[in-house]
């Protein structure tokens, strides 16, 4: 016989099982259930509820005869087998089933109450937790129950994010501001915390109309938010994660801002800031997340912001990109990694800051054009991106002034002479730099290039550019002027021919798409044609029509130097019965199109087409 004590012993049963979230809904729904069932017994589900009743039905020891079950079922009054209660008794405990049914999970109701009823409790928590650290500054033991009560708290303020239409009320009962207070939190746990859910709040996947989401960004632009997160960046050591997650998302809430053009420049003028990315985006291999994220930053601020541009610019911010570049003459990013995306924001900057002319001029100073002319010979990845920047760098971008040189370059007179006021040195940034790229011994790599590419849309539009803004802003006569010349004429005009092949492609593009688009206005008013001839204005460039345009200045700069130049251009075009009359027209179009030509640019034009009528 067994021993009694084996009867009673417990089995070896599994260790308890950690919380698991099989319905996949996240911690903000477990926090509104709990909220929810407080006060009162939390309620079975009908299926628990189902399984119970169907295990109480199981009855202990052998079974039941067949002829006693049927005694059973026959007993009407339920003394032995039945549930012993009435029919009333029956229907009664049927309805207070139903109501528990009903009552198990009532979905919470987002209005304003709820929201200041949050707000209240917040408000309890971030207050009850400054004044425990005051009190007990040097026994953290007394507050560090707060402060796990205040982290839980202010995650419970992402579901905001789900109803931006409470927005503005958030912000009128001050919490958007405790909030953003909370970023200069003396733990960066609680900051990070409060830096994430404002980065949620603001993300531009957030469903909230414009004035909901300016009314909460103003309150927490007003709050100091941007000097806080800025602040931040020097008590974040980014080798802890933690930290350097709170890194990424004040870069995301910044970027947040950015996405709002009225804050382009409002965020430019933080110099704090503008230095922080440029020395945290040096060259530090590896590459990080953060590191990419900051050029992506630097990048956004001065694609679109002339303002933001020049500061950066006064900031050596052309030095310090350029310095970071250099590390690609010697090898290339792995592809789709944040190394290469880090390389393209910085090729980005760069072309956006050698647009201004105090970029230009920095761009020379920094030995700019050498290195992208380097790159172009390296073969690498790069390559492709400094033919970029060497397009925007050598772009004439500004007009002379008064006092300055008259007319910049050669004039379209068959002589290739320029006219200049005595005593008056150029100051002409792009015809520098174009000066600079021929000094360096950059025809021959752009000519090289130029002859192996295939119509690579990207690559012949810089290509193209560069030619333009060469036989521009050359002065007439000059050493340089005349190098470039050569080059055209070298192997019987042979770039001049390509160059004419490339028109004869962009100029069929054209006229397809504007066919497309005569079909399209065909019975419309003189109105929506017009609207329709504008909206379409992007596309008809991207199309061909800014390559064309680009080909056939370079043609007329060529037919403008010299007879044999003229000849050779002619002798191209004939080829399919083309001639300097559609050379003429593009350049016409252009003068009479809806984009507005800048003066000196019109100059230009008006000077060529004159010629070559």
């Amino acid at each position: 016989m067994s021993n009694i004590d084996e009867l009673f012993k417990l089995p070896n049963l599994p260790a308890k099982r950690k919380f698991e979230n099989p319905s996949g809904l996240g911690p903000t729904h477990a926090y509104k259930s709990a909220k929810l069932d407080a006060g009162r017994d939390v309620k079975r589900s009908q299926a628990s509820a189902k399984e119970e009743e169907e295990e109480e039905d199981d009855e202990a020891g052998p079974e039941l005869p067949p002829d006693m079950e049927e005694e059973a079922g026959d007993d009407e009054e339920g003394r032995f087998f039945g549930g012993g209660l009435d029919e009333d008794a029956k229907e009664a405990i049927d309805i207070l089933d139903a109501n528990d049914a009903e009552e198990a999970y009532v979905e919470e109701k987002f209005d304003i109450p709820w929201l200041r009823k949050l707000a209240l409790n917040f408000e309890k928590k971030v207050n009850k937790n400054a004044e425990l650290r005051a009190k007990f500054e040097d026994d953290p033991s007394k507050f560090i129950a707060s402060e796990g009560d205040l982290d839980e708290t202010i995650k419970t303020l992402s579901i905001l994010s789900e109803h931006a239409e409470l927005y503005q009320e958030f912000a009128k009962l001050g919490s958007a501001s405790s909030l953003v207070s909370l970023l200069a939190h003396e733990n960066s746990d609680i900051a990070i915390n409060a830096i994430e859910i404002i980065s949620e709040l603001t993300d531009e996947d957030v469903e909230a109309a414009q004035e909901q989401w300016d009314a909460l960004v103003a309150v927490m632009l007003e709050a100091d938010l941007l000097n806080l997160l800025i602040s931040n960046f020097s008590r974040f050591d980014e080798s802890v994660d933690a930290d350097a997650n709170g890194v990424y998302q004040s870069l995301s809430v910044i970027e947040n801002l950015l996405s709002q053009p009225t804050n382009l420049d409002m965020i430019g003028k933080e110099k704090k800031l503008i230095k922080w990315l440029l020395n945290r985006i040096k060259v530090d291999l590896p590459i990080t997340q953060n590191k990419q994220y900051s050029t992506e930053i630097l990048s956004i601020l001065i694609q679109s912001s002339v303002p933001n541009r020049r500061r950066v610019i006064e900031a050596d911010g052309i030095d310090v990109v350029l310095t970071s570049l250099s590390a690609y003459l010697r090898h290339d990013p792995e592809k789709d990694s944040d190394e290469e995306e880090y390389m393209e924001n910085l090729f980005n900057c760069t072309t956006s800051l050698a647009d201004e002319p105090e970029g230009k001029e920095k761009f020379l100073e920094a030995e700019g054009v050498e290195l992208c002319l380097f790159m172009l010979k390296s073969g690498r990845i790069c390559k492709t991106r400094a033919l970029k920047v060497l397009d925007h760098a050598c772009g004439y971008a500004e007009g002379p002034p008064a006092e300055e040189t008259k007319t910049n370059g050669a004039s379209p007179n068959g002589k290739g002479k320029g006219k200049q006021e005595p005593d008056q040195p150029s100051t002409n940034r792009a015809a520098a730099v174009c000066e600079m790229v021929v000094e360096k011994g950059g025809l021959k790599p752009l000519f090289s290039t130029f002859k192996a590419t295939k119509n690579d849309p990207e690559t012949t539009e810089h290509f193209l550019g560069i030619f333009a803004s060469l036989l521009r802003s050359l002065p007439g006569n000059s050493d340089s002027r005349v190098r470039l010349l050569v080059k055209f004429s070298e192997k019987n005009y042979e770039k001049v021919g390509k160059l004419v092949a490339f028109r004869r492609e962009y100029a069929s593009r054209v006229e397809a798409f504007d066919a497309k688009l005569a079909a399209q206005k065909r019975g419309l008013s003189k109105q929506e044609q017009d609207e329709i001839e504008l909206e379409n204005i992007p596309t008809r460039l991207e199309e061909g029509l800014y390559c064309l345009e680009r080909v056939d200045v370079i043609l007329a700069w060529l037919v403008a130097e010299d007879a044999q130049a003229k000849k050779a251009v002619v002798g191209f075009l004939a080829e399919r019965d083309e001639s300097l009359v559609d050379v003429r027209k593009t350049l016409q179009a252009q003068l009479n199109g809806v984009l507005e030509v800048e003066p000196a640019e019109r100059e230009m034009l008006e000077s060529l087409v004159s010629f070559l009528g």
